[in-house]
């Protein structure tokens, strides 16, 4: 019963974007692209942002390596703190309540995630919305992409979790047992890669705030758990926002879905005679 609430719980909020949504169409239906011709367009910019991810840092330029060089040395800084924080969180795990614990696994989990894109994006693609679907290939091929890179590198470099007496600096690269699987880690990625990927639709900033809020809920369970260390989740984190905005960028630029898909979603907060309530329109 409470994995169903958990799902339901999830499902709910990353929907309820889509309240009083106000879709504009003044195209003559007979010179819209049929469905399939929109879902084929679509798995090519997705394939599209998940290709440009991976060869972007061969056109670095100076801004670039110095964000890189930021990340390297946020990440070394955090390691110093690894014991430190691995040994507080831990202490925080009994006074959080076991909605928020369930709720940050579910949240993570690859099919729970691969859901909620799915979903965004089929909404999208059966209104015909740009702007929704725009929004769910983003949030699918930046999970995508991103999921691969922790994948593989989750294996190489085999890093051991926190606990049984393991320390932050024992490595076992290519073990096939999962206590060596923790840098970086999988969770953080696909929430935050989702969450981040959903904000950058929103103007507003108590918006955006409240969705990466949810997204930070299965990091920080990650490390309440005690199976990842404060870097594995920091830089997972920072490697989802270089993902994303890779693939934002990409579709913006060199991908057609209009141009309401680029200027976000903007919120009105209405009050009127019985209601309250909250209009997104797109």
């Amino acid at each position: 019963m409470r994995v169903t609430y958990i799902k339901y719980l999830i499902a709910t909020l990353f929907f309820s974007f889509s309240i009083g949504l106000n879709a504009q169409d003044e195209k003559e239906k007979d010179s819209l692209p049929t469905t399939l011709e929109l879902l084929k367009y679509d798995g090519l910019s997705a394939l599209g942002g998940v290709t440009k991810t991976y060869t972007q840092p061969l056109k670095w330029q100076k801004d670039d390596f110095i964000t890189a060089g930021a990340i390297v040395a946020g990440t070394a800084v955090l390691y110093i703190f690894d014991d430190e924080a691995n040994k507080w969180f831990r202490d925080q795990e009994d006074d959080v309540p076991m909605l928020i614990q369930d709720f940050g696994w579910y949240y993570g989990s690859p099919q729970n995630n691969y859901a909620i894109n799915g979903a965004v994006y089929l909404y999208g693609l059966f209104t015909r919305n740009e702007k929704i679907r725009k929004t769910g290939v983003l949030m699918i091929s930046a999970a995508t992409a991103a999921g691969i890179i922790q994948s593989i590198s989750k294996t190489a470099v085999g890093r051991a979790r926190p606990g049984e007496n393991r320390k932050k600096n024992e490595f076992e690269p290519f073990s096939k047992e999962g206590a060596y699987h923790s840098f970086p880690s999988g969770h953080t990625i696909l929430s935050f890669t989702t969450a981040y990927a959903l904000s950058k639709q929103f103007k507003s900033p108590f918006v955006k705030a409240g969705i990466l809020g949810v997204g930070l809920i299965a990091p920080a369970s990650r490390l309440w758990e005690g199976a990842h260390w404060l870097t594995d989740v920091g830089l997972s984190m920072a490697l989802s926002v270089v993902v994303v905005d890779t693939i934002d960028k990409y579709l913006n630029k060199e991908r057609d879905y209009g141009p309401e898909a680029k200027e976000g979603i903007s919120w009105k907060f209405h009050v009127g005679l019985g209601r309250v309530g909250l209009v997104g329109t797109f």
